[in-house]
């Protein structure tokens, strides 16, 4: 089962900084980040979703592919594979594209506004789905990151050590 932790940061950049340091320990094989959303509220409490998985472009490329597959075969019958796999690839893409819009993968869009709303101008926060962590590992890494934890699926306990982290205080191993 994944948890949902979401993290609220008072500089416009620390959110990515932080998703860029858990990155590195998912290359670790330390956590398993199923999603992640930065949200940046600008100046002017105008609110910017950063989504970690671009769908438009994963469904282009997908259609773009099984079209010109199957571009090709029809191409085929009609003695033009080239034609074929140009214009299958074409409408595939755009077929792709449009469908990946249309995708709401991993953490609802409409909450990640919603909570995005109530972050105070000039901030940003995190928002990560996690499959699995080695939490000692994590919140050894995330120790001294000025953070606040907004909402989370967490026991109250885990809870309460990765805000103990995010301060700065030495957290123990977690559970």
């Amino acid at each position: 089962m994944s948890e949902l932790i979401v993290l609220g940061f008072n500089d416009p950049e620390e959110a990515d900084r932080v998703l860029l340091r858990l990155s590195k320990l998912k290359k670790e094989y330390l956590i398993d980040i199923e999603d992640a959303v930065v949200v940046v509220r600008d100046e002017a409490g105008k609110v910017h979703l950063k989504q970690s998985i671009n769908t438009v472009a994963a469904g282009a490329t997908t259609g773009f592919l099984s079209g010109g597959l199957w571009g090709t075969f029809v191409g085929l019958l009609f003695m033009n594979p080239l034609a074929g796999f140009v214009l299958g690839g074409a409408i595939g893409a755009g077929a792709g594209a449009l469908s990946g819009s249309l995708v709401d993968y991993g953490i609802n869009d409409d909450f990640i506004k919603s909570l995005g709303e109530t972050i105070p101008p000039s901030s940003s926060a995190l928002f990560i789905l996690v499959r699995k962590v080695q939490p000692e590992k994590v919140l050894a890494e995330l120790s001294g990151v000025k953070g606040k934890v907004l909402r989370t699926s967490l026991s109250p306990e885990q809870e309460k050590k990765l805000q103990e982290a995010l301060e700065g205080a030495t957290a123990p191993a977690a559970g």
